[in-house]
């Protein structure tokens, strides 16, 4: 019970957190969160859990977070916004492998008592790192340009600019997660896992997804509030 509760926990922490940084720092928050959730979801997903009757990576509800950033963008600040949020994301990830690369270069000192455990962590992230990298970006630009399509398609049809944001959300987050979840889990552990495990990683990872889609729409609708409100 302690996983699903901390997994719980952290949806709520990590979308209020989005919905903080975007009130007191503005779009520039959400770029900020969207850096730090592409680093920090490349080290988690190395980590599976059970939870809610599934075996599961970590990671899941970080990067389900650079979605809810992407979607914030598309609706408050335009496209252009949404995608730089994108390539800031990639940038990150490919600062923090070079980076976390190269600390495995070095020869520790005989009182280290860290380099082994840095190791095992940072020795089987590049690949976590680069499939994330490819799968990120085309999901990610996917999911805005679908968000936008989405948009357009119900203003011309209903004639309200704001309205159907719960559908233009949910319509390019679903569908955009299923691109994601797919060539993820195939591309960052195919060798690594059994057929069977990549299956029920996958499904995890969508059931997941599925369900903070479909609780990052209110923090949405939130986020639109304080927009209007600073341009009052």
């Amino acid at each position: 019970m302690i996983n699903e509760l901390l997994l719980a926990g952290s949806v709520v922490f990590i979308f209020g957190a989005t919905l903080l940084a975007y009130k007191f720092f503005g779009k520039n928050g959400l770029y900020c969160i969207s850096a730090i959730a592409t680093v920090l979801a490349n080290i988690e997903v190395v980590i599976l859990v059970n939870a809610f009757g599934m075996e599961q990576t970590l990671g899941n509800v970080l990067f389900a977070s650079t979605f809810l950033v992407t979607d914030i963008l598309s609706e408050c600040e335009g496209k252009r916004a949404a995608n730089k949020a994108v390539w800031l994301g990639v940038f990150s990830s490919l600062f923090f492998l070079l980076l976390s690369q190269s600390w495995l270069l070095y020869v520790p000192s005989e009182n280290d008592f860290v380099h082994d455990s840095i190791r095992n962590v940072f020795s089987n992230t590049p690949r976590m790192i680069i499939a994330s990298l490819v799968v990120y970006a085309i999901s990610q630009l996917f999911d805005v340009w679908l968000y936008h399509k989405w948009w357009d398609f119900t203003e011309k049809k209903f004639g309200d600019k704001r309205r159907f944001l719960w559908l233009r959300n949910n319509g390019s987050t679903l569908i955009s997660q299923i691109v994601n979840t797919l060539l993820f889990t195939f591309f960052a552990f195919w060798g690594t896992y059994d057929t069977k495990t990549l299956i029920s990683i996958f499904l995890s990872s969508y059931v997941i997804y599925i369900f903070t889609s479909l609780l990052d729409t209110p923090a949405v609708y939130i986020a639109r509030k304080i927009h209007d409100k600073k341009n009052k």
